[in-house]
């Protein structure tokens, strides 16, 4: 009789449990704890530097808790009117904490004005005052051995004519650039007709938000395709997935990142749409801050080279959902796609 009961216990109580199974939500992954993108930090603080009076002026972020001696470099280049850096602030504590100084210069005075053919002498000023300003005792010196440039939006577009442009807007040659969802939309002034003039020796990575509603991917597949001489390039185009909640968006402005104690009191249509749009997922540790890392790590010491410019699935994956399903990879274009179209 005992026995009888105890199975009629389980029948009647399993039923209840693959329900519960099933209603379990399932959810993104969280920060990896080591590799590109994890959570593996060198230091527990920033030393945050406001030197941005000026609309060629720049805020300055400092790997603290340990201060090293001295750090690679990457310059943040913001979306237009992005010009607050709390915007991308979750993105820049996790490189400044993995080791790297961040420049984040200031191109813009307002929405208005300077207009767009200044934005670039502008991003130059600012690193070359920025540089100087790392200089003196008090600063972490840098180091430009693996010097990258990352860009959102129009800060993609500055970045790219940078890396062509460098001699001429005298500042040290970038080894990388990592461009997020670049384009102009109608404000033309800061665009090139060709990008053939990038150094063979860059590396270059584009990421395209599939559902870009702002820019689209007219930019990124102008610099793609015409930066020809430069081998060591990816287009890689990220995807919506609504497999579980919160989905996997692939807007134009997945990098953003809030983070309030960057915040410059800055309060222009961007920043409030960065203050209701915002958020840190997914996408940004197995992507943006995924390819950023292993860009860097390539060009310094050669690791994670796989991930930065690859082109399989450790580049391009971005994670899985909590229910063991992938979620929907990058799709990667490589310089070999352009040929065999021709």
């Amino acid at each position: 009789m005992i026995s009888f009961f105890k199975r009629l216990s389980l029948f009647l109580c399993l039923p209840l449990g693959l329900y519960a199974q099933a209603a379990a939500p399932i959810v993104q992954p969280g920060q990896p704890t080591e590799g590109p993108g994890g959570s593996e930090y060198l230091h527990q603080a920033v030393r945050f530097q406001d030197y941005a009076a000026k609309p060629d002026g720049y805020w300055l972020f400092e790997p603290a808790s340990p201060t090293p001696d001295s750090a690679d470099v990457v310059v943040f280049l913001h979306g237009y009117g992005g010009y607050n850096p709390m915007i991308y602030g979750q993105w820049i504590k996790h490189l400044v904490r993995k080791g790297h100084i961040v420049i984040f210069p200031r191109y813009q005075k307002n929405l208005v004005f300077p207009r767009p053919p200044r934005f670039a002498r502008n991003c130059a000023k600012a690193i070359r005052d920025a540089l100087a300003e790392l200089e003196r005792e008090e600063h972490v010196k840098p180091k430009l051995d693996a010097l990258v440039l990352a860009g959102h939006s129009y800060g993609g577009i500055i970045g790219a004519k940078l890396g062509v442009q460098f001699e001429k807007f005298d500042i040290p040659k970038p080894k990388g650039l990592l461009l997020c969802a670049p384009g102009t939309g109608p404000l033309t002034g800061g665009r090139l007709r060709s990008y053939k003039k990038l150094p063979s020796d860059t590396k270059l990575l584009i990421v395209v938000s599939k559902n870009d509603e702002v820019v689209g991917e007219k930019m990124a597949k102008r610099i793609f395709r015409t930066a020809s001489k430069t081998p060591d390039r990816n287009l890689l185009y990220l995807y919506k997935d609504k497999h579980g909640l919160p989905a996997i968006k692939a807007s134009h402005n997945q990098s953003y990142s809030l983070a309030m104690e960057f915040d410059s009191g800055i309060r222009n249509f961007t920043a409030k749409r960065a203050l209701r749009v915002a958020k840190v997922d997914a996408v940004d540790y197995g992507v943006y801050w995924k390819l950023l890392d292993a860009m860097v790590a390539c060009i310094r010491d050669g690791q994670y080279c796989e991930i930065a410019t690859g082109g399989g699935y450790l580049q391009t994956g971005i994670g899985k959902w909590s229910d063991g399903a992938m979620i929907q990879p990058l799709r990667v274009v490589l310089p070999t796609d352009l040929q065999s179209k021709r």
